[in-house]
């Protein structure tokens, strides 16, 4: 098995704002966030990327995306919701574990990169709290 940040949350070895989990999935919030509600869904089945996920597990992860989506919408209220997947380095995929990022998005505010340091840990479990409520 690879040793990812994933593979660490999922084993608790590093703490999480846990949004969500279930016998397939894990969904929790980004620690270096583009926006308040930027979430990642990831497989409990390892996979690297797209081209090697197991597609039951793609399956719960795109059928719950949309629960998510319209959780972070009525937490939020953003203007929208992004969905981004990266597969490979020159895509710019820098943990290799399949995960696909949602990320709430409000008119007028430009999403930038990464955060370039961690944000603080209550803060995204208070926001993963009420992202979970609404599901």
């Amino acid at each position: 098995m690879s040793d990812t940040i994933f593979h660490k949350i999922l084993a608790s070895e590093i703490p999480c704002a846990k949004i969500y989990e279930d016998e397939h999935l894990f969904a929790f919030m980004d620690a270096f966030p583009q926006s308040k509600g930027h979430s990642l869904i990831i497989p409990k089945t390892f996979a690297p990327d797209l081209f090697t996920a197991d597609p039951e597990s793609l399956r719960h992860i795109i059928t719950f995306s949309q629960k998510l989506a319209r959780a972070q919408k009525k937490a939020l209220n953003p203007d929208g919701i992004k969905i981004v997947q990266y597969n490979g380095e020159a895509a710019g995929q820098s943990v290799f574990y399949y995960h696909m990022h949602l990320i709430p998005v409000w008119a007028g505010k430009n999403l930038g990169a990464h955060a370039q340091s961690p944000a603080d840990i209550n803060e995204l479990r208070e926001t993963a709290a009420a992202i979970a409520a609404a599901l």
